[in-house]
């Protein structure tokens, strides 16, 4: 078995104990990082291995930077303080000491119950007189993760962000104190040195980046450990020394076939057996995203309403949508097995159906080239603009796309169901049309 790696769940996993040198400074004994390589697609871990490598390579220099920074013993005497401060209540420091005083402080601690007095005032001594640290971009990063991750949708996206950083932004602005990161020219110029390189030949990497490193400098201005203008902030700053995306990387649309192929593609499809090819059906049906349709679960299902309810967290605008079913829809989830939480579940126990088994469905039926999954709502909307007299409101709200306010307030009331109902029944129709 490679160093530090071992199967875990059925994918490849970094793990590797803290040394003894940096015990004191990394106080979690074991780290641990999924690869996001299943075992079965990597049985002599040949893609693990390469992770595991990256990983490891972030990690010791990550462990470099708190022997070697001298941000270091500061940032553990502010956490180890601000640790003690948070179990004795108290609020969150502020930059000018000068504002609050020991003394003011102490005469509303004393109106506190629960602690001695004395006992808060020596925490609170130490607290505010802590400094804050000269935390480099690569702290600030790592902290930023932790305290988002917990939001995003998937691990897919904290591992996108891992991995850009590591390859473009670290190399240059790794090490560098986050105070010293400032709009000046040194500032600029070692943004400019992570996005130059890469700006005109992977432009939307470039772009992701950029906004990464801005997000990340500005999460350091709120927590107090850098000041000014973030010097990673397109509007009035690189815009004037960069090229816009959209002027140099053509918005490239997904593949998707024409709606009048539907009728006999469905046809075929519907011959096809297997889940993925149920699932395939069910996503065309409904219009709805990848994603949705792998994670629906039967408690989602209203059968007497022929709705189907997505929650919040499932949707890329975070909104619940709901879905009406035609017939063919229903008969689709009614023929799959009822033992698993999942209406479409994978080979797992008790996990969803892989997010390339659609793909795969497509290639089966050698049409890969021509369409891709998240290409069906294309042709959806492609077959509704041309072929009924529907409200491009109406469409807008059936594949769930963000709405203008004053349009929403007036259209969302009810979700147009019945409307909707309708507009679902006619592409039901549509699709089935090759029987006609």
């Amino acid at each position: 078995m490679p160093e530090y790696l071992v199967r875990r769940n059925g994918f490849w996993r970094f793990v590797r104990r803290v040394p003894k040198e940096y015990a004191q400074l990394d106080p979690r004994g074991i780290v641990q990082r999924s690869t996001n390589v299943r075992v079965a697609d990597d049985p002599k871990a040949i893609r693990a291995r390469r992770r595991v490598s990256e990983l490891n390579g972030a990690l010791e220099a990550y462990w470099r930077d708190l022997v070697e920074g001298d941000s270091a013993q500061a940032l553990l005497d502010y956490d180890a303080a601000c640790k003690s401060a948070r179990k004795l209540g108290l609020s969150a420091p502020v930059d000018d000491a000068t504002k609050r005083t020991i003394a003011e402080l102490l005469d509303r601690i004393e109106k506190l119950s629960g602690n001695r007095a004395d006992d808060r005032a020596a925490v609170l001594a130490v607290y505010d007189a802590a400094p804050r640290p000269d935390i480099t971009f690569r702290q600030c990063a790592k902290r930023y993760i932790e305290a988002h991750q917990p939001g995003w949708k998937n691990v897919k996206h904290a591992a996108q962000w891992q991995s850009t950083l590591q390859t473009y932004a670290y190399p240059v602005l790794g090490s560098v104190p986050v105070k010293t990161i400032g709009a000046n020219g040194d500032g600029t110029a070692l943004v400019m040195k992570v996005l130059e390189p890469i700006w005109y030949s992977k432009t939307e990497t470039a772009s992701r980046v950029r906004g990464r490193i801005e997000a990340i400098l500005d999460w350091a201005k709120a927590r107090g450990y850098r000041d000014g203008e973030n010097p990673a902030r397109w509007k009035g700053h690189l815009d004037k020394l960069l090229p816009g995306k959209s002027k140099l990387a053509p918005v490239k649309h997904h593949a998707a076939l024409p709606y009048f192929d539907i009728p006999e593609f469905m046809t075929k499809l519907r011959a096809a057996l297997g889940t993925a090819a149920r699932a395939l059906e069910f996503t065309i049906l409904t219009a709805a995203r990848t994603s949705e349709v792998l994670g629906a679960k039967r408690s989602e299902i209203d059968f007497e309403s022929r709705m189907w309810t997505i929650p919040a967290e499932r949707m890329k605008a975070r909104k619940v949508h709901r879905v009406p079913l035609s017939k063919s829809a229903i008969a689709i989830i009614n023929s799959m097995p009822n033992d698993s939480a999942y209406l479409f579940p994978g080979v797992v126990k008790d996990k969803p159906l892989s997010n390339m088994a659609m793909l795969k469905t497509l290639e089966r039926m050698a049409v890969r080239d021509q369409a891709v999954t998240h290409g069906f709502r294309s042709t959806f909307r492609d077959w509704a603009a041309e072929n009924g007299d529907y409200p491009n409101e109406l469409l807008e709200m059936a594949i769930a796309h963000r709405i203008g306010n004053k349009v929403e307030a007036a259209y969302r009331r009810g979700d147009l169901l019945k409307k909707r109902h309708r507009l679902m029944r006619d592409w039901e129709r549509f699709c089935n049309s090759s029987n006609d």
